[in-house]
């Protein structure tokens, strides 16, 4: 008796509505996974490849993916791939290559199958530095200076890498290519498959005898101090990217970047969001009351702003102009907000708290008492408004 079948959407761990980039990618993780390469000699692997590979050449192709899902199984039982098992099966129409060539070049180290490894020139790699600042350079902008080891072309040897009266020799594995061919012999046939030459490196060139200044790499290490300008309005987290400040390129190809990343430190006062600046101001119950004057300050310097009469706890303020530059843009700058806070006075003197008394008895208040002999003879004066009450109390 035959072995029944895995459905083909279960095998590559798929949903039925997968589209083909879906099916591609669950086929190669599948593929690779149990590929006879990686599993030599191991049956089940094997057999697991095979079904997935099966299930890929079924699901990928749109004709026979529609009678899949209306027959099942049984829209090719008596072809060549029916009850039989997998063995015979037909791939016509279903395309590998591309993932063939993924899958041994992973496998392999090598690149994609018919593919050439760079032989051109090829930029350095990045170097990676951090920088603190203040709030208030990061919202100006300002200059730093950083300690950076670079690789410069060796003195002794102009950056050849071999000893003094000798030369680099064409590397005899490649020929001088920097790529090497390599074949593999897989379940679909020969795959060949292009690697960087793993004894020069991609150079085409081999150092015989090596240079007593720098060991045969060609490059030697001097520490070196970087000038770096931190544009206004930065933000903590970004980077700033210095040309061809980082790791020599390769076969003359250009340096790497050398990029920095500002960090911001904390402010006591202000916080950041965007281009915008927000702080909290105390203010007192008199000038919340009548009205003042009071100062804020800014990454500008203080500002005199002008308090209304009867301001509320809370109160949000806006200073235009007063925030972050564009990083883009230093002309366009955010806002300031600010948050009035009324402070309630913990201390007070015996004449404070006597003023508060005869305050709150003038607003109506009686600090604990059930009520005036007006309010219980039926008795209602005419209310005095609050400023007309707040002036007769420091009046008096």
């Amino acid at each position: 008796m035959a072995e029944s079948k895995r459905d083909y959407y279960e095998v590559l761990g798929v949903s039925k509505d997968a589209d083909d980039a879906a099916l591609k990618k669950a086929y190669r993780k599948v593929a690779k996974k149990y590929h006879p390469d990686v599993n030599p000699g191991d049956a089940e692997a094997e057999k697991k490849f095979k079904e997935a590979s099966e299930a890929y050449a079924i699901l990928s192709d749109p004709d026979k993916r529609r009678q899949y899902d209306q027959f099942g199984h049984a829209a090719f039982e008596g072809g060549a791939g029916g009850a039989g098992g997998f063995g015979g099966f037909d791939f016509n129409g279903a395309d590998f290559s591309d993932i063939f060539g993924d899958i041994f070049g992973d496998l392999f180290g090598g690149g994609r199958r018919g593919g050439r490894a760079s032989q051109g020139p090829m930029k350095g790699m990045n170097i990676r530095k951090s920088v603190r600042i203040t709030f208030e350079e990061a919202v100006f902008g300002c200059e730093k200076e950083l300690d950076v080891v670079l690789k410069d072309p060796c003195p002794t040897c102009n950056g050849t890498g071999a000893k003094a009266g000798t030369s680099p020799e064409t590397c005899p594995k490649c020929g001088g290519k920097g790529q090497v061919v390599y074949t593999q012999q897989s379940f679909f046939g020969t795959v060949q498959n292009v690697q960087t030459c793993p004894d020069c490196h991609g150079t085409g060139k081999i150092v015989r005898e090596k240079c007593s200044g720098c060991g045969g790499t060609g490059y030697i290490s001097n520490r070196k101090k970087i000038a770096v300008t931190i544009p206004a309005g930065i933000d903590n987290g970004q980077s700033v990217r210095i040309r061809e400040k980082g790791e020599p390129g390769v076969n003359g190809g250009p340096r790497g970047d050398l990029l920095v990343e500002v960090v911001v430190s904390r402010h006591p006062i202000f916080q950041r969001q965007d281009m915008h600046i927000f702080s909290t101001v105390p203010i007192s119950f008199a000038q919340a009351a009548l009205g003042a004057d009071v100062k804020i300050k800014t990454v500008d310097g203080d500002v005199l702003y002008t308090v209304k009469a009867g301001t509320k706890t809370d109160t949000k303020v806006r200073l235009k102009g007063k925030g972050v530059p564009s990083i883009r843009n230093s002309q366009v700058r955010g806002d300031h907000y600010v948050t009035l806070v009324i402070q309630t006075p913990e201390k007070l003197s015996s004449e404070a708290k006597e003023a508060l008394r005869k305050f709150d008895e003038l607003s109506g208040n009686t600090l604990g008492t059930a009520g005036t002999s007006e309010e219980h003879s039926g008795k209602v004066k005419k209310k005095k408004g609050f400023m007309d009450k707040m002036k007769e109390a420091f009046e008096d």
